[in-house]
């Protein structure tokens, strides 16, 4: 069975979930200006707010998921609405404002079991789970999660059940269950390969490449990250990009490549800034700085960007986070 792109809605139904979000913004621009219904302008204005959100363009993503959303309201349209709240709430944890989305999200939610929406329901709860996984509530989103992996295969919904793979295999990584979760995300890879999903496969072979750099092969790693960072491109995935040149920082730090690291994440923060991504940028700065601290930093230094990297985590309720930057405070100063 082939993924599907369930965002894409009404005329634009037909794009592939490979489409290039170039491609989708154009496209959505033209049925946004022929749209003769409310149900057609809803679903135009919801690409334009997904191709601008995953191109980094927020302030546009946000004008547009909004609209989106008054549009269907408008119209009596639960379903629409729904879709227009889910966009609203994965762009606010994409921009780091986590009580936003989970404000957002479980009105997305409420809204598409009133408009009798599976999938959309679905994709709302995924991101709930998802938003809760970010700030390291791993115990609690693991159940929702496996609950949503059951619920995808059983509606047939393949690029839902790579999503929900990997992330239960994201759980049981930090949980440090490696073989488990090796065991998830190359599933997920096959699905996601198998149903030509691009997207869900690039992130399946950064989890991959992962766990093939704790296991001490950095080539391997490596080569898994070009060849997921290639789909990207085609793609124009900008945050799935970002967030594939991070992993290519922490396998170089790993393998004690420090002054490789340190470039590698010095240009990430630079595209995680580019796209108004305040976690990755954060994330960045903390492998930066750890590699910074393995060729001569001051211990002065170090300790006060890692204080403020607490402080950052800390407001944003990244908890996980949180345990990382102490971590890197014990293994690195005195």
């Amino acid at each position: 069975m082939r993924a599907k792109a369930a965002e894409y809605r009404g005329g634009l139904a037909a794009l592939s979930v490979n489409a290039s979000l170039d491609e989708v913004l154009v496209q959505a621009e033209q049925h946004d200006a022929a749209a003769t219904t409310a149900g057609e302008r809803a679903g135009a204005q919801l690409a334009i707010a997904e191709a601008c959100r995953r191109l980094g363009r927020v302030d546009r993503a946000e004008r547009a998921w909004r609209a989106s959303y008054r549009t269907a309201r408008a119209a009596g349209d639960a379903a629409a609405m729904a879709w227009a709240l889910w966009s609203g709430g994965t762009l606010a944890r994409q921009r780091g404002r986590y009580p936003l989305a989970h404000r957002l999200l479980t009105h997305a939610a409420a809204t598409a079991e009133r408009g009798n929406d599976v999938v959309a329901r679905g994709y709302s709860l995924a991101g709930l789970a998802e938003t809760g996984r970010v700030q390291g509530d791993f115990a609690g989103t693991l159940r929702l999660h496996e609950k949503l992996l059951d619920e995808a295969r059983a509606h047939g919904q393949p690029r839902h059940v790579v999503w929900a793979l990997e992330g239960i295999a994201q759980i049981h990584r930090h949980n440090g269950d490696h073989d488990r979760a090796l065991t998830l995300f190359t599933e997920a890879c096959a699905i996601a390969t198998d149903s030509d999903d691009q997207r869900g496969r690039a992130w399946a072979l950064r989890g991959i490449a992962d766990l093939t750099s704790l296991r001490g092969d950095v080539d391997g790693a490596l080569e898994l990250l070009a060849e997921a960072e290639q789909a990207c491109r085609a793609m124009r995935l900008e945050a799935a990009l970002a967030y594939n040149h991070k992993m290519r920082g922490n396998v170089l730090y790993r393998a004690g490549r420090y002054a490789e690291a340190e470039q590698v994440y010095a240009a990430t923060i630079e595209e995680f800034t580019r796209i108004a991504e305040p976690r990755g940028e954060s994330l960045a700065r903390l492998g930066l700085i750890k590699s910074q601290a393995h060729q001569g930093m001051s211990p002065d230094e170090v300790a006060k960007t890692l204080t403020e990297l607490h402080t950052r985590f800390t407001r944003a309720g990244l908890h996980h986070a949180v345990d990382m930057v102490n971590a890197a405070r014990r293994d690195l100063l005195p």
